[in-house]
């Protein structure tokens, strides 16, 4: 793979972080959703077993949540083709707070203080590592 100019390889970089940024907190919350109107495991016997995957796999909301998690999951692998992984992490945890905003206004979750608290001290960590390069000098592959 040839390298690309560093202004070429932060771009499409973070087009596709924004990507994982916007899709992984939906899929996660069409799950979430889908997941409440499926009910909970009533216990370990096959008959309630296939009774509930059968109710999950017949739910139109999982399966909006599977297509949005396999779109973050096909960024996710091409943008680790290219940049470090100690940057892609971090960075794509910008949407803890698109999480916890889902939670709260969709999924009608109370998120306490602390936790935002914690939302806040992840978000400056992104801050700083959003402004390094996404691939370090010395790439070196296994």
């Amino acid at each position: 793979m040839t390298d690309l100019p560093a202004k070429g390889l932060h771009l499409k970089t973070a087009i596709l972080i924004f990507i994982m940024i916007s899709v992984a907190p939906l899929g996660d919350t069409f799950l979430g959703k889908g997941m409440k109107k499926v009910g909970a495991l009533g216990g370990w016997a096959p008959g309630e077993l296939f009774h509930f995957f059968f109710r999950a796999f017949t739910c139109g909301t999982i399966w909006i949540a599977i297509g949005l998690l396999l779109t973050y999951f096909v960024a996710y692998l091409l943008v680790l083709s290219w940049a470090d992984y100690s940057y892609v992490q971090p960075a794509s945890s910008a949407s803890y707070v698109l999480i916890a905003l889902l939670a709260h206004f969709i999924l009608r979750e109370t998120i306490s203080p602390l936790r935002w608290l914690g939302v806040a001290v992840i978000c400056t960590g992104v801050f700083v590592v959003g402004h390094t390069h996404p691939k370090t000098p010395e790439h070196h592959s296994w």
